[in-house]
């Protein structure tokens, strides 16, 4: 059922434009960490787009605050949107909810819903690795004792985080990227939890349709 209200309305209208910024800023951020002998030219040009994606994100959160007409009860109740806000690495997870509204507005989803959580899920740690593997790297490559050198520790440290492994080879040594280690080892939880409840759920429906179709008695 489509959502009328002037709010749901300015959702529906922006989701893709900010889909495509949220991968423009990643684009741009990866782009600036990574590459560090970009001439000041391209630099500059990269840091705007950076600027720019974000200034969007902002524009978005304004909007919809004053469309929701709850005052500052929109930042409680949608805690998970200032958190974005405050932390736009995160925003390129929110191409998996634009790509299930797609979906669903196209009639029923194409995937079953276990599918989908595994789908959705595993997009989620790929996105939320490369970010974390960014961040990390950014900050802990040139830290006195650091163990993360180059982005392919990053990234090696990153995966083993997402998968609650942790081998310990590898940690960051600055208080900012032992944050970013917390903010992964809860996401990585969480994913992992949706995986395996989706797994879980789907083996029980089809043990239950197993029980059904075996003769009485048997």
């Amino acid at each position: 059922m489509t959502d009328d209200s002037p709010h749901g309305r300015w959702e529906s209208r922006t989701e893709a434009p900010l889909a495509v910024a949220s991968l423009l800023y990643l684009a741009a951020y990866a782009v600036l960490v990574l590459a560090s002998g970009l001439p000041a030219t391209w630099r500059a040009v990269f840091l705007a787009v950076l600027c720019a994606a974000w200034a969007a994100f902002a524009v978005d959160y304004a909007a919809r605050w004053r469309l929701s007409g709850q005052g500052l009860r929109f930042v409680r109740t949608h805690w998970l949107d200032t958190l974005v806000l405050v932390l736009p690495l995160l925003r390129p997870l929110r191409v998996v909810h634009v790509y299930e509204a797609v979906q669903c507005r196209r009639g029923r989803p194409r995937l079953a819903l276990h599918a989908r959580v595994v789908t959705y899920a595993g997009l989620s740690a790929l996105l939320l690795g490369f970010t974390g593997a960014l961040a990390v790297y950014q900050h802990e490559h040139t830290a006195r004792g650091a163990t993360i050198r180059t982005f392919g520790d990053a990234v090696w440290w990153a995966s083993a985080t997402l998968a609650t492994v942790g081998y310990g080879d590898e940690t960051p040594v600055t208080p900012l990227g032992r944050l970013i280690a917390v903010g992964m080892m809860i996401c990585g939880l969480a994913l992992l939890g949706a995986v395996t409840g989706a797994f879980s759920s789907w083996l029980l429906q089809v043990f239950a349709r197993e029980d059904e179709k075996r003769p009485p008695g048997r």
